[in-house]
């Protein structure tokens, strides 16, 4: 009888162990998704390019969402004791370094990126430089 309560107390001290010592890797992927024909282009060829350049964007996003969380924003407005109109937006803002390009291809109507991040090479990158701000000022170019 002992040597099961043993075995159920391993077991259960495993299980409360964090996710991050139980992994051996230091990888994170993330998939991003672009539809070609959604694109603005002239012909399809420039709009097969604008979106492969989208879904890279996409997946870009989500690896910033894995790695400094996504802030979210939410409203309601009450009128008279009744529940109006409700807001929520979400964001994610962060700079990913050193993140490589698994795969990238069509398929269907969508252009989709696979990309996979060692978490110490981006924290080695990360300590060679300051991140410097984005700035604000959109630039329009021609993708």
């Amino acid at each position: 009888m002992s040597k099961w309560i043993v075995i159920l107390t391993a077991l259960i001290m495993v299980g409360c162990q964090p996710l991050q010592s139980m992994r051996d890797d230091h990888w994170l992927t993330a998939v991003g998704y672009a539809s070609i024909g959604e694109q603005k282009g002239s012909n399809d060829e420039e709009k097969q390019v604008r979106a492969m350049r989208a879904s890279k964007i996409d997946a870009y996003r989500e690896l910033a969402e894995q790695v400094y969380g996504m802030r979210v924003s939410g409203r309601a407005d009450l009128k008279d004791q009744r529940l109006g109109t409700e807001r929520t937006s979400g964001a994610v803002d962060g700079v990913i370094r050193g993140a490589e390009v698994v795969r990238s291809y069509k398929v269907g109507d969508s252009y989709v990126t696979e990309l996979r991040l060692d978490i110490e090479k981006m924290d080695q990158l990360r300590s060679y430089g300051e991140v410097q701000q984005v700035p604000e000022k959109r630039q329009q170019t021609l993708f």
